[in-house]
């Protein structure tokens, strides 16, 4: 997509769609460039606090995320004690939010990730800057921020 001059001068609501949509297709992109590679699902790096390695989310990412939670009517799930991602299931085993998952839980980081021996680099950088364009392009302020930082702000009790 592309982010015009005079894009700042549009509405608030016009502006989110855009960049939602933008998001989607990232992530479809992201999808499909990882397609060749496969994942164990193992949930190993969805352990956060052990991995220490928490994707980090743009703005748009976490706002599909908690427009899925609404539109299933679900709720923002509480912290895990075993500092697991919130959006594991209770077995801490599967993504609840696998439609929606963020960029960085769509390339794999893993060392148990099999597929061919050197993954898309250039494709994961080009649509990186494509998702960072089109925040900023939504919001000046825009900035990327790990899971956990949008999840705590925006747990119940925290004024998020």
């Amino acid at each position: 997509m592309r982010h015009d001059e005079d894009e700042h001068e549009l509405p608030e609501p016009v502006k989110r769609k855009r960049v939602l949509a933008e998001t989607r297709e990232v992530l479809r992109a992201a999808s499909e460039a990882y397609a060749r590679w496969s994942c164990p699902s193992t949930a190993e790096c969805c352990q956060l606090a052990t991995t220490g390695r928490p994707p980090w989310l743009w703005p748009s990412e976490w706002a599909l995320i908690t427009e899925h939670l609404h539109r299933a009517r679900r709720p923002l799930p509480p912290r895990r004690a075993d500092g697991g991602c919130p959006f594991l299931d209770e077995a801490g085993a599967r993504c609840t939010i696998y439609e929606v998952r963020p960029f960085g839980c769509r390339t794999f980081f893993c060392h148990r990730v099999k597929g061919p021996a050197q993954q898309p680099t250039r494709a994961t950088n080009d649509l990186l800057a494509q998702l960072a364009g089109a925040n900023l392009a939504w919001r000046d302020d825009a900035e990327a921020k790990p899971l956990p930082d949008w999840h705590a702000a925006a747990a119940p009790g925290t004024g998020g």
